[in-house]
């Protein structure tokens, strides 16, 4: 049994494998970098260290909102691997079962399912869980 952090964006959930989160941070100055993708909303000064950041809305195709006081930076770390995502809210901390996870290859067919591993199901609920790893690496490239 894994634990997740929920977030949103729009009224769709997500789930991040707790594991990969160094700190979540409220917004913050975040200063653009020239000819980047449009995603990529620059980069943040995280205690003397300089970490990319990324909208999730951007990414997956949201349209943009103005940030209020509920919008997070999720701060994700793998290997030495480090960026922060732009979340509209968070919401809670979830335990799932390997049993009530779903592949995304069965679901989504041929649609992109680039950066998801699978579908997390609590009750009635559908978690939307994402692959930190490739999200990171991605980033990399």
């Amino acid at each position: 049994m894994n634990q997740y952090i929920v977030f949103k964006i729009g009224h769709d959930e997500y789930g991040v494998d707790i594991s990969y989160i160094r700190i979540i941070e409220r917004l913050m100055n975040i200063t653009r970098v020239p000819k980047t993708p449009d995603y990529v909303k620059g980069v943040i000064n995280l205690r003397g260290e300089v970490v990319p950041v990324i909208s999730f809305r951007k990414l997956f195709g949201y349209n943009e909102i103005e940030y209020d006081d509920e919008t997070r930076i999720i701060v994700l770390n793998f290997d030495d691997i480090t960026a922060g995502i732009i979340v509209d809210s968070i919401d809670e901390v979830v335990s799932i079962d390997d049993g009530n996870i779903e592949g995304v290859g069965d679901i989504f067919g041929k649609y992109n399912k680039e950066y998801i591993f699978g579908i997390g199901k609590i009750e009635e609920r559908l978690l939307i869980l994402l692959d930190v790893k490739k999200i990171l690496l991605n980033e990399q490239e």
